[in-house]
């Protein structure tokens, strides 16, 4: 089973530069997207033979996950909850999707999610620690539920300076705090793998996401923000981990580059 996830940075702009080109010949069964930024009509419309779920943002333009898979998905979960109350707040919408899709090997859980990128010292990191602390929550209880479990998408979170090319120029910035870092911590020390680390290795990146400003692409100044977060009988399974980086800044159809990942189911 080939479990691919990409932040679409915007799908309607990722499909006129060539998304469909890469969706072709990366012949996955699942893909995750995120920030996808359309309306609900978007997804079905544009990836037609795909089965899909997707929870597009309250805020017009902003956010949004989807799933697409290459068989039904089942039990569909739609945004994330607190105390069993789902979350109303406009901010907190388009982040989370999950549903369940076969496999030779059992059923799998899969997760799209879009943490929120915040910006240290404002109110909006508190929007972002407290999805975390909702995504957390419930990454307990799918580990207790299911055997077979991935979650994945654009965490927005570098985890170690092997995931970013300029951490010490960022050690006060979002995406490299400590506080936003001991959440993946956390994440690993219940269980979960980074299937992309235990692949790689101790190594710098591979990155995910490169500015488009400057010469980051070029020069490979990049962070490590989308992952494959595993459950233990899931990343056994893994076979081949890798990105998608394009061949160079003008082919580029999003910010990011897919991460794709191998189980053998």
């Amino acid at each position: 089973m080939r479990i691919a996830s990409v932040n679409v940075n915007g799908v309607r702009a990722a499909l006129k530069k060539g998304m469909l080109g890469w969706l072709d010949a990366v012949d996955a069964d699942v893909v995750c997207l995120q920030e996808v930024r359309a309306p609900e009509e978007i997804i079905p419309a544009a990836f037609d033979g795909w089965h899909h779920v997707q929870q597009v943002s309250e805020q017009k333009g902003r956010s949004g996950v989807a799933i697409l898979a290459r068989h039904e998905l089942a039990d569909v979960v739609v945004g994330l909850a607190a105390g069993g109350v789902s979350l109303t707040e406009a901010t907190h919408t388009g982040r989370w999707v999950e549903a369940t899709v076969p496999s030779p090997a059992g059923p799998v859980r899969v997760v799209s999610t879009y943490v929120h990128s915040g910006t240290a010292g404002t109110p909006s990191m508190d929007d972002k620690y407290a999805f975390m602390d909702l995504m957390t929550a419930r990454m307990a209880e799918l580990a207790e539920q299911y055997d077979r479990v991935v979650i994945m998408g654009d965490v927005n979170v570098a985890h170690t300076h092997r995931d970013i090319k300029n951490w010490k120029g960022n050690l006060k910035s979002a995406g490299f705090l400590p506080e936003e870092r001991a959440y993946l911590d956390r994440w690993l020390d219940s269980g979960w793998v980074d299937t992309h680390r235990a692949h790689v290795g101790d190594q710098d990146g591979p990155y995910t996401w490169w500015s488009m400003r400057g010469k980051a692409f070029d020069t490979d100044s990049g962070w490590r923000i989308d992952y494959q977060f595993a459950t233990p009988a899931l990343a056994s399974a893994v076979t081949a981990v890798r990105v998608d980086r394009q061949p160079s800044w003008d082919s580029r159809w999003t910010d990011h580059a897919p991460l794709v990942v191998d189980y053998a189911l």
